[in-house]
């Protein structure tokens, strides 16, 4: 399957924000991973609002910069993120994300239910911990 960029992208706006958000929901009801994977694209000032997912609706999130300048708020963390810069939205924790910059901020992110998966069996997650023990 192929799904080029900007394919069915539509306005949402999110957890009172500020403005809304150009989305692309990739592979919707095709992919069976237990995860959302969206492109979202902010217009220079917008921002998400202050959410957390807790209870029923726990959620974790993973934002990936793809392009521009932005400030993402997780529990008492701020972070100044630009291109390639990751952050980790635990379930339940309050955050926020906000273009600071004056061109679009575009993200991937992930999200779904916290779970565990097993991926030690591949070399790459053998790589993974390797670099992260330094």
């Amino acid at each position: 399957m192929l799904e080029r960029a900007g394919e069915d992208t539509f306005k949402y706006d999110l957890h009172g924000g500020h403005g809304p958000v150009n989305m692309q929901w990739h592979f919707f009801e095709q992919s069976r991973l237990p995860v959302a994977v969206q492109t979202w694209e902010f217009e220079p000032g917008g921002s998400e609002g202050w959410h957390a997912h807790s209870g029923e609706s726990e959620l974790e999130e993973l934002y990936l910069v793809l392009d521009g300048t932005g400030r993402m708020h997780v529990g008492d963390q701020t972070y100044d993120i630009g291109p390639g810069d990751s952050v980790l939205a635990a379930a339940g924790v309050e955050h926020d994300l906000l273009n600071t910059g004056d061109a679009p901020l575009r993200i991937l992110i992930i999200w779904g239910p916290p779970g565990e998966a097993d991926f030690s069996q591949f070399g790459s997650a053998k790589a993974a911990r390797a670099a992260k023990a330094g």
